[in-house]
């Protein structure tokens, strides 16, 4: 019994500790690199930007937001910011975005998908529209993963299920 309980405190330990960065104090801008790992931990993920390196910390598939550290040539925090947001989904340009531009602008995202009809890969971001309203916005991507079209919905994961049971 004692045993087991010692096991479940520490899985409980373990998985809250991947999450510590996300209950810290947020970074401060002038912070150098090493005190935003330290305040937020090992990024999900990191991209260049010209000179500027893009640490990305996702909440994970299920999650809503996406934070972005962006770190300057001197290696100091330019900007912190949240970016799955309806502003900065408005930043992405139909038929000029890439695969790789959109990564840096929002992250990698919460699902992958294919339409074949329309030959079309599609991310999907989970996200609070307004602050309020649990929304997905899906960005499709052409053969040559070019931005093609955007489209925002409600998420269906927080939508009634009454007629699947």
């Amino acid at each position: 019994m004692i045993k087991t309980a010692a096991m479940s405190a520490m899985s409980t330990l373990l998985l809250l500790g991947g999450c510590a960065g996300f209950g810290a104090p947020p970074p401060l801008v002038g912070d150098p690199v090493d005190v935003v790992l330290q305040k937020l931990g090992q990024p999900s993920g990191s991209y260049a930007a010209g000179p500027e390196q893009v640490l990305e910390y996702a909440t994970g598939p299920m999650g809503q937001s996406t934070w972005m550290a962006h770190i300057g040539a001197d290696g100091r925090l330019t900007l912190y910011e949240q970016v799955l947001t309806s502003e900065k989904f408005a930043t992405i340009k139909v038929g000029m975005a890439t695969h790789a531009d959109v990564l840096r602008a929002l992250g990698r995202p919460a699902e992958k998908s294919y339409l074949p009809l329309r030959d079309f890969e599609v991310w999907s971001y989970r996200y609070k529209e307004s602050g309020a309203w649990n929304s997905m916005m899906h960005v499709h991507f052409d053969r040559a993963g070019v931005v093609r079209m955007m489209q925002n919905g409600p998420d269906p994961m927080y939508e009634e299920r009454r007629f699947f049971h």
